[in-house]
């Protein structure tokens, strides 16, 4: 275990997860809900799926989505990926050693398809429930893993990043991963520990100046170290996320999470969404000098989510 198991007691005024420490990493206990409110027969999910997130720190959810709608959004997701191939936006980023596209930012800006799945809610709307809050788009992005090539995403906590570099206060966010080809173990799928999202890492080490440069292709400040790793997944297990095209993967904003390479045939690629609280807004960055460009994390005043229902095609 990790020397030190820190339990600290918030207020409006306290740092509730200190990070980025140069001398020394700490465990926390989670000092927020990770439901913000009771489950009620309005919920959009069932009470047993409302628990589960509780409990492990994420929820996969099959058949939300008709053929067609996922049809169109493999379809609109394969057309980004060519077009912005070789691109130097910064919204853009390849793979390490290659020019294979790897993630794009601001999904939701690049389309209308992408806009209106960003505000389904089917996503949207269970983010809502589980934050209990309006909710705005924290980041989004598509993520593509290419057969044969892709690289891993190491273990990491998206809140620790989000807080020391982005300001986020509170652990009141959650992502919603789309999956828009088969995911499983062999090609990469999420992997997660479940319940890790009730212990926060306070990782070793002081932020560079622009690590988001390098940390989006290879990231290696604000990991949990091996030993952390090793207790994590001795206490909590590894979970694969895996389904087919269609499949939609909600988890916490604290949940220990990574996935491996891919050297099969089968490319691997996900629409993802973060929705933020909005009274979860983002304030100066923690453990880091300037916060991230907006496109990795959107700043200002929130503008909340207005929900959308019926199908997208």
């Amino acid at each position: 275990m990790p020397l030190e198991y820190d339990v600290l007691e918030s207020s409006a005024q306290t740092d509730a997860y200190p990070t980025r420490d140069p001398e020394k990493e700490t465990w926390r206990e989670r000092v927020d809900p990770t439901v913000w409110q009771d489950w009620t027969d309005q919920a959009p999910i069932s009470r047993g799926q409302a628990d589960a997130f509780d409990r492990d720190g994420f929820l996969v959810l099959e058949d939300l989505f008709s053929t067609d709608e996922i049809a169109a959004l493999v379809s609109q997701a394969a057309e980004l990926r060519s077009a912005l191939e070789g691109s130097d936006a910064a919204e853009v980023v390849t793979e390490p050693g290659s020019d294979a596209v790897r993630t794009v930012f601001n999904l939701e800006t690049r389309h209308d398809l992408m806009a209106r799945l960003s505000r389904d809610v089917r996503l949207a709307g269970i983010a809502q429930f589980l934050l209990n809050d309006e909710v705005y788009i924290h980041q989004s992005r598509l993520n593509y893993k290419p057969g044969f090539t892709g690289k891993e995403f190491y273990w990491h906590s998206d809140f620790e990043t989000w807080h020391a570099e982005d300001g986020m206060p509170r652990m009141r966010a959650v992502s919603a991963s789309l999956l828009l080809t088969d995911n499983r173990a062999h090609n990469g799928a999420l992997m997660l520990m479940p319940g890790s999202h009730k212990t926060f890492v306070s990782c070793q080490g002081e932020t560079p100046d622009a690590n988001y440069e390098t940390s989006l292709k290879t990231q290696k400040i604000g990991t949990p170290s091996q030993e952390s790793l090793r207790d994590l997944a001795q206490m909590h297990g590894i979970t694969d996320a895996e389904g087919p095209a269609g499949t939609l993967v909600l988890f916490d904003c604290n949940t220990i999470h990574g996935s491996n390479g891919n050297i099969t045939p089968d490319p691997r690629s996900n629409a993802f969404f973060v929705y933020n609280a909005v009274s979860n807004a983002l304030a100066d960055p923690f453990a880091a000098e300037e916060p991230r460009p907006d496109h990795l994390a959107h700043r200002g005043t929130p503008s909340p989510i207005k929900l959308r229902t019926g199908a997208l095609v």
